[in-house]
């Protein structure tokens, strides 16, 4: 993807820098990993918080990225905390 039209940045903010760095490095592998051409992502962390970039070439990769990102913290959060992933409706 050679320039995003469109861009959003996730933040998520944790009670230890541990715990960021533990979600941080599970989803950094993804990066990468489920880009394609219309969306790519960063991520990236300052101590206790991390940053998702999502940028996309149209609004509906934009909300597919954001959606997916989301996702994947969610269920690193739930890995890290030892508990089940939210359910999400089929």
């Amino acid at each position: 993807m050679d320039r995003a039209a469109h861009t959003a940045s996730l933040s998520f903010s944790y009670d230890s820098a541990e715990l960021a760095a533990t979600v941080a490095d599970a989803i950094a592998v993804e990066v990468g990993e489920i880009d394609d051409d219309r969306a790519t992502a960063t991520v990236d962390r300052d101590d206790k918080t991390i940053l998702v970039r999502v940028s996309a070439s149209d609004l509906v990769a934009l909300r597919a990225g954001t959606n997916s990102w989301t996702r994947l913290v969610s269920v690193a959060e739930s890995v890290a905390n030892g508990s089940k992933p939210p359910q999400t409706a089929e």
